[in-house]
């Protein structure tokens, strides 16, 4: 029996996120609302090009073909479109052959106050406005930023990488750490509390429940160990020993375990991504949303105090 959608690994994701709308967008821009729907209306039948997020969600809803009785992922379209000019948007879907039946059109408005209405664990979106209004609400959000669109058909891997503060865990040490700049009060800080579990962050629902996957992959190994696993899931973080204790009390809190961590101290993230090469990297602090290649997909969590807006 397929899992209801209280249970499943729900993914919102806009058409900004999910395809290419850059030449919709200048039209939009530059000519208006009824240049956009004529636009959308001529080109119905030529599928958009692939969006940042795209090699994520393909890659995520193939883990519906392995387990298809389970069905434990869902992916939602939550777009700003109208119905009408919608419609390119799904024969786009059903272009790529990606399983996206559900969807929310909006019509001009914010689809955000709908995240929890579908038990989305995310939602990825281009559009900034959308994203600070969603987290503004506590809502798990994010912005896919500008990048080289690079779908290895041969690799059916999905890997995912987070940040830690700020993403996975709450910015309680990260704001000790803005104080005063200072690494020796925030590894101290971090030791005093390495038995302490930090609070969830965004984010952390989201990595429960691709541990969830990871752990329904692992009862599929032993039984067939033949199988080839889909979901990796890393941890890239400035952190580094001993302040590394208290993620580790944290994870374990909450019972669940990355596959790969990486404690940088401060190091730049990207040295580790672009060996990595992960399908989607999740942060909080846009100077570490880079790769030398600039083909890897990056999304911001403009979260917490790294991201504090002034008056």
């Amino acid at each position: 029996m397929a899992y209801p959608i209280e249970n499943k690994l729900v993914i919102g994701v806009a058409s900004s996120a999910l395809f290419d709308l850059s030449e919709s967008d200048e039209i939009y821009r530059r000519e208006g609302v009824e240049a956009y729907r004529l636009h959308q209306e001529h080109k119905l039948d030529t599928p958009f090009g692939k969006g940042v997020a795209f090699p994520f969600i393909k890659r995520l809803l193939g883990i519906n073909k392995a387990f298809p009785e389970q069905q434990p992922v869902e992916v939602v379209l939550l777009s700003r479109n109208s119905p009408e000019t919608g419609l390119r948007i799904f024969r786009s879907v059903a272009h790529y052959g990606l399983d996206i039946s559900r969807a929310a059109f909006m019509a001009g408005g914010s689809p955000h106050p709908y995240i929890p209405a579908f038990n989305a664990s995310l939602f990825l979106t281009a559009n900034e406005a959308d994203v600070r209004d969603a987290i503004d609400a506590n809502y798990p959000a994010g912005l896919v930023l500008p990048s080289k669109v690079f779908d290895d058909e041969f690799d059916s891997e999905l890997r995912v990488a987070f940040d830690f503060d700020g993403v996975i865990a709450d910015d309680e040490s990260e704001s000790v750490f803005k104080r005063n700049y200072d690494v020796g009060e925030f590894q101290a800080h971090e030791l005093s509390r390495r038995e302490v579990p930090h609070q969830p962050g965004l984010l952390a629902n989201l990595f429960r429940q691709l541990d969830a996957l990871r752990r329904l992959e692992e009862e599929r190994l032993a039984q067939e160990p033949g199988y080839r696993k889909i979901v990796r899931m890393a941890i890239v973080t400035a952190r580094n020993a001993p302040a590394h204790e208290r993620m580790v009390t944290t994870l374990k809190s909450w019972g669940v375990t990355p596959d790969q961590a990486f404690l940088l101290g401060g190091m730049e993230k990207s040295r580790i991504l672009d060996v990595l090469r992960p399908h989607i990297y999740f942060d909080d602090q846009i100077g570490h949303l880079r790769s030398e290649a600039g083909n890897i997909s990056m999304v911001h969590i403009p979260f917490g105090i790294a991201n504090r807006r002034t008056a």
